[in-house]
């Protein structure tokens, strides 16, 4: 999979790249990247690609010109091409798998009060927000977004985490917890149940403990999960 980010700071994005698991991924040709500067786009002799938005208003706004030039440039139009911002569709992981079935993902990177509307209308298939919270930076929302695609790619972790992990295609819980050494950590110990080899205990009580962060974390998640194993009858009290 290519990741090409049109971006006003592409140096935020770059170390990314360059470390980690991430690192590993595009040495082994599974993840490739072009990082685009829509200031070399920029006709304006100071490289200018704000200005301020009709009808006025706080803020500036990114000009279409630069970006429709940088977006042109990577043939935009032929690839899955995403703005985020505050305004878009809620992410999901549902989308994030969905997403990880793409040849190639082309990310424009917010600033400021967004971008031209006309951008949007004639290049972005999906308008994604990452939360309910404003950036300042799109550099940032676009690094959440690519690291939750490229790490559910095959041959850049196990398999096997993707289905017991939060969110995870198997049941749609939170994770339960782990822990691992020393035994006893200023006077808490590891639950016996975990140290016992009785593999189906451990199994029944990952999945409680799932369920019982779930029902206290996301109470959303939790009647969701009722209602795929077929257990809510319409009504589950909180407490």
């Amino acid at each position: 999979m290519k990741f090409t980010v049109i971006s006003l700071f592409p140096a935020i994005i770059k170390p990314f790249f360059e470390n980690s698991i991430m690192k590993k991924a595009i040495n082994k040709g599974i993840v490739s990247f072009e990082l685009i500067d829509v200031r070399d786009f920029s006709k304006d002799k100071h490289k200018r690609c704000d200005d301020l938005p009709y009808g006025g208003g706080a803020g500036m706004v990114l000009k279409a010109e630069p970006m429709s030039f940088a977006l042109e440039h990577v043939e935009a139009t032929k690839k899955t091409t995403i703005f985020l911002s505050p305004s878009g569709k809620k992410y999901t992981q549902e989308l994030a798998y969905s997403l990880s079935k793409e040849k190639e993902i082309v990310i424009i990177c917010g600033r400021y009060e967004g971008i031209d509307q006309r951008i949007i209308d004639l290049y972005v298939d999906f308008e994604i927000s990452i939360g309910d919270y404003v950036l300042s930076s799109g550099e940032i929302a676009a690094l959440v977004l690519i690291d939750s695609v490229y790490r559910l790619l095959d041959g850049v972790i196990n398999p096997n985490s993707l289905l017991e992990e939060s969110f995870g295609v198997k049941n749609g819980l939170l994770e339960y917890p782990h822990y691992t050494r020393p035994y006893n950590f200023m006077g808490i110990k590891v639950p016996e149940v975990l140290i016992s080899g009785h593999h189906e205990n451990i199994k029944n009580w990952r999945l409680f403990k799932a369920r019982e962060k779930t029902k206290k974390n996301r109470y959303d998640l939790y009647l969701k999960y009722l209602e795929i194993i077929g257990e809510n009858n319409g009504f589950d009290k909180k407490n």
